[in-house]
C-alpha cells in the first residue's frame, strides 16, 4: 500500500519506469541456440550480428604484448590520445575529411557511444525520429531516458531510408534524427546526395543528426582495397551532426567493446564529463591494442573478412528462389538479409522457434526491427564462413518443405 507521500509500505522495492523496455530479441534467441548446443544438438548461428573470425592476429599480438608488462590503467576518460589519433587519421584517410582529435570519443562500444551521445544530446520529452525498421535499441535506449520515439515507416520505395519529405511532414517537429548506413536489418546504403540532403535540412532546422556508421567498410561487391563504400557524416559536424562507429564489424572486434564517436564542438565537453562519470574510461586493454587495427595488416585482415562476407551473402542470394522468399530489402552492406517470410503461413517469432527446433538453424524474428510489420520477416545474418551459410540454407529449405 501506499502512505500520503506514494512511497510503498508493504516491503516492495519500486522498478523504473525507464527500465520497462523490450529486451533485445536477438539475445533470447543467442541465449537458446547456445543452451541447444550445450546439450548436444547442432545449431547453426545466423542471428547475431557477429563476424565470426573475431580480431585480427595483429591485434591480438598487440594486446598479448600489452597484458605481458604494458600500462592498463585508466585512460582519460574520452579515451588514450594515441587512439584517438588514429580514428582521426582513418578519416583522412578513407573520406579526405580532417578531424580533429579533440572531437574523437572513445567510447565502450558503439551501444556506449549512443548512451552518451542522447544523454548529451536530448532532454527528456525530446521528439527523436527513427526510420522503421531499425535497430531496436535506439529507440529503447532513447525511451528509458525519457525521450519520444517518431517511428518513420520507411519501406522499399525509399529504400527503407528517412527522408527529408517525411521529416518535414511531422507535427509537432522533432529535436532529432537516428540515421544508419549501411543500416541494420535491412543493409541498405544511404545515397550520398540523400545524406547529404538530410544532414543540410537538420542543420537548417535546429534537428539533431545522430549517423550510425558502425557497418562502414562492409559493402557489395566487396571492394579490392579498403573504402567506406558509404558517405558519412563527418563532414557534418559543424552543422551539429554526430557519427558513431565501433571496432565490432569491420574489425570483427565484437567483444573487446570499442568504438567512437565523432561529435560537434557543442557536445565535446558534456559527452567528456558525462564519460568521465558513467565509466571513468573504456577499456584499456582493447584502446591500446585497438590501435594495431588500423595497421595496414589490420585493414587486410578487416578485408579478407568482407570477400567472405561477400561470398556468403552470394550464396544466400542465389538460392532465394529456392528459399521462397520473394520480398527481399537490399543487402547493400553489412551482413543481412531482411526477407519476408510470410508465404511459410508462420509469423516471424513462431517461424524462428520453428527453425531452431525443427531445423536447427538460428535466424532473429523482424518483431525485434518493426513492431508494426516485422512479423513478416526475419534477418538471417551471413557474417559466419560460406559453409556454415550453405549448410544453414540447405536445413531452411528441406525444413520449409515440411510445413
Amino acid at each position: 500500500m501506499r502512505g500520503a507521500t506514494g512511497r510503498r509500505h508493504d516491503g516492495v522495492m519500486k522498478v523504473s519506469q525507464r527500465s520497462h523496455v523490450p529486451p533485445f530479441a536477438v539475445m533470447d534467441i543467442l541465449a537458446a541456440a547456445n543452451a541447444r548446443r550445450a546439450a548436444g544438438a547442432s545449431v547453426l548461428n545466423l542471428c547475431a550480428g557477429e563476424p565470426s573470425t573475431g580480431a585480427s592476429e595483429v591485434v591480438r599480438r598487440r594486446a598479448v604484448d600489452l597484458l605481458s608488462g604494458g600500462d592498463l590503467g585508466y585512460t582519460e576518460s574520452l579515451g588514450a590520445p594515441a587512439l584517438r589519433a588514429e580514428i582521426a587519421a582513418h578519416y583522412r584517410r578513407w573520406y579526405d575529411v580532417e578531424v580533429d582529435p579533440a572531437r574523437v570519443a572513445v567510447t565502450t562500444g558503439s551501444s556506449g557511444g549512443f548512451m552518451l551521445a542522447f544523454l548529451a544530446a536530448f532532454d527528456v520529452g525530446d521528439r527523436v525520429a527513427l526510420a522503421r525498421p531499425g535497430y531496436p535499441a535506439y529507440a529503447n535506449i532513447l525511451r528509458a531516458l525519457g525521450c519520444e520515439v517518431v517511428d518513420l515507416d520507411c519501406g522499399p520505395e525509399t529504400r527503407y531510408q528517412p527522408t527529408v519529405q517525411q521529416l518535414a511532414a511531422l507535427d509537432p517537429p522533432v529535436s532529432g534524427l537516428v540515421v544508419a548506413g549501411p543500416a541494420n536489418p535491412t543493409g541498405t546504403l544511404i545515397d550520398p546526395a540523400a545524406l547529404a540532403e538530410l544532414t543540410e535540412w537538420c542543420a537548417a532546422n535546429g534537428v539533431r543528426l545522430v549517423s550510425d556508421e558502425i557497418y562502414h567498410g562492409i559493402t557489395y561487391p566487396a571492394p579490392a582495397e579498403p573504402a567506406p563504400g558509404a558517405p558519412t557524416a563527418a563532414g557534418a559536424l559543424d552543422g551539429g551532426a554526430v557519427v558513431v562507429n565501433s571496432f565490432s564489424k569491420y574489425w570483427a572486434m565484437t567483444g573487446w567493446r570499442l568504438g567512437w564517436l565523432l561529435l560537434p564542438e557543442d557536445l565535446a565537453g558534456p559527452v567528456d564529463a558525462l564519460a568521465g562519470n558513467v565509466a571513468l574510461c573504456p577499456p584499456a586493454l582493447a584502446q591500446h591494442a585497438g590501435v594495431a587495427a588500423f595497421s595496414p595488416e589490420g585493414y587486410a585482415a578487416a578485408q579478407a573478412n568482407v570477400v567472405q562476407y561477400a561470398a556468403s551473402r552470394q550464396l544466400v542470394l542465389d538460392r532465394l528462389p529456392e528459399l521462397g522468399w520473394s520480398r527481399v530489402a537490399p543487402a547493400d552492406g553489412a551482413f543481412y538479409v531482411y526477407a519476408d517470410v510470410s508465404g511459410t503461413g508462420l509469423a516471424s517469432p513462431e517461424w524462428c522457434a520453428r527453425a531452431l527446433d525443427e531445423a536447427g538453424v538460428a535466424l532473429t524474428p523482424g518483431t525485434d526491427f518493426d513492431p508494426a510489420h516485422g512479423a513478416d520477416w526475419v534477418r538471417l545474418s551471413f557474417a559466419s564462413s560460406p559453409a556454415v551459410v550453405a549448410e544453414a540454407v540447405d536445413r531452411i529449405v528441406a525444413w520449409q518443405q515440411t510445413l
